[in-house]
């Protein structure tokens, strides 16, 4: 399945099937009480999402939206719960996902306790780089997203981005 920048892949509070990002990215955003959506996550190619399911069927927990032209796979829940049941050892190769994802959230992490706020956009820059390309980051995301992924006011954002140019 092919998603155009814009378009949904899942929506916060609703269940369905697992994914394969084969291309692409998406921000996965929260939709708060007020209404604001809150960027905390982005995925990138190679994950299988969502992955709070990927042993037992839950909601989404937010809303995946593409960043750019993105291809994914769908893989229908009742089938990939039944291929667990049926081979125990793909729980292992679960595991092995969970285990990636904690790791690159762990560099996430690395890049909220920067320790000045140009470095933090300059550590999420590079990061975004691998995924992208040459496209800015700035092309890709609002300032108010890249300030959420890297906990910093949107007017901070700015004055740095304004600065690297």
């Amino acid at each position: 399945m092919i998603l155009h920048k814009g378009e949904v892949l899942f929506r916060q509070g609703e269940q369905g099937p697992l994914f394969r990002i084969r291309s692409g990215l998406f921000k996965v955003v929260r939709l708060q009480e007020n209404g604001e959506q809150f960027l905390f996550n982005i995925l990138n190619p190679g994950e299988l999402i969502p992955h709070h399911s990927l042993l037992t069927p839950k909601e989404y927990h937010g809303t995946a939206i593409a960043l750019i032209t993105s291809e994914v796979e769908v893989i229908p829940a009742a089938q990939w719960y039944a291929g667990l049941e049926e081979n125990p050892l793909r729980y292992r190769d679960a595991a092995l996902v969970l285990q990636d994802k904690l790791r690159a959230m762990q560099q996430r992490i690395d890049q909220l306790t920067a320790l000045t706020p140009a470095r933090k956009i300059e550590l999420l820059g590079q990061w975004f780089a691998r995924y992208v390309g040459d496209i800015p980051l700035s092309d890709v995301l609002t300032q108010e997203e890249i300030g959420q992924l890297v906990g910093l006011r949107r007017e901070t954002v700015n004055r740095l981005l304004r600065k690297q140019r």
